[in-house]
């Protein structure tokens, strides 16, 4: 990156949460490691949440796609309709627990996913953010088993299999993107929804949802997807140095992510709602009960994939 008229390389970043959220903050992680390595020769530029501007949190994924943004990160359950093989990590209980799940996406299950985001979608994938386990909030009752979800409309993310495991748990899936499933959440259109505890409190779900159960029954990463001709054209250093920024980002990243679920449950039980944690028993009702997920899923993916997750 030299000569005596340099024009600087512009890197937009992108989310859909306020500067303050872990994901955020990752963004601004790597941003200040190309800023220290390149200085002027980078110009960085955040727009930290696209919802403020009117979009909605998936459109991300085609500004990224289309250039308009160079960098940003979504869940990666938005891209299953392109990547049937990312229908695999939306699997309910897939994961033993958080070192298990980080194992497998920096391993060779990420790698696997990667490789065939890339190969569908104009993508270089830069790593996965920690999105996290994900718990059951509502409106009604308290839930401790898939009987007290009955007839609950939910609010799902866009993924098939995140509707069909909820279908088996006897809710209501209802899928939309965040900003319709707030308006829901605030007008009670939909009873339920699930989600990190550090996002129903960033959403301001505490404050509607009395009944929060922590039943971790999804596991989610948020990739980092870059748009491939922007990475693609620029200096080998720029694009070293960015991985390496990503790499450093995650693991910050996840750090940040499990101190602010304790936070986040402080903020819940200060609003006065109640925290629901299963037993072992109680918990392998629910696992029981979506196992059938599991039959399909290597059925479908073959058992070689499968294995990945192990």
């Amino acid at each position: 990156m030299s000569g005596a008229a340099r024009e600087s390389i512009q890197i937009r970043m992108g989310g859909y949460g306020p500067p303050t959220t872990t994901h955020s903050r990752a963004l601004k992680m790597i941003g200040d490691r190309l800023v220290a390595e390149f200085g002027d020769r980078v110009d960085i530029k955040y727009i930290w949440n696209v919802m403020d501007l009117g979009y909605k949190g998936e459109d991300v994924l085609w500004m990224v796609e289309h250039g308009i943004l160079t960098l940003a990160y979504q869940s990666t359950s938005y891209l299953t309709s392109r990547v049937p093989e990312l229908g695999l990590v939306d699997l309910p209980f897939l994961f033993r627990d958080l070192e298990h799940a980080r194992a497998a996406m920096d391993g060779k299950l990420g790698d696997f996913l990667s490789e065939r985001i890339e190969a569908r979608i104009g993508y270089r994938m830069l790593g996965y953010l920690e999105n996290g386990y994900r718990h059951v909030s509502n409106r009604l009752r308290t839930v401790r088993a898939p009987t007290d979800l009955s007839g609950m409309r939910i609010r799902m993310l866009p993924s098939e299999v995140h509707c069909r495991t909820f279908e088996l748990l006897g809710a209501i899936p209802v899928p939309c993107d965040l900003k319709q499933a707030i308006a829901d959440i605030t007008s009670g259109a939909v009873d339920a929804q699930e989600n990190p505890l550090a996002n129903t409190v960033t959403y301001g779900v505490h404050a509607l949802h009395r009944y929060h159960t922590l039943t971790s029954h999804f596991y989610l990463s948020r990739g980092l997807y870059a748009n491939r001709a922007a990475v693609d054209g620029w200096p080998v250093a720029l694009r070293d140095a960015i991985r390496a920024a990503t790499r450093e980002a995650v693991e910050r990243q996840r750090t940040l992510a499990v101190e602010e679920e304790t936070i986040a449950r402080q903020a819940i039980e200060a609003e006065g709602c109640e925290i629901t944690e299963l037993s072992t028993r109680e918990r392998e009702v629910f696992e029981q009960t979506v196992r059938p997920m599991h039959d399909e899923a290597r059925a479908r993916f073959g058992d070689a994939i499968y294995a990945l997750t192990r």
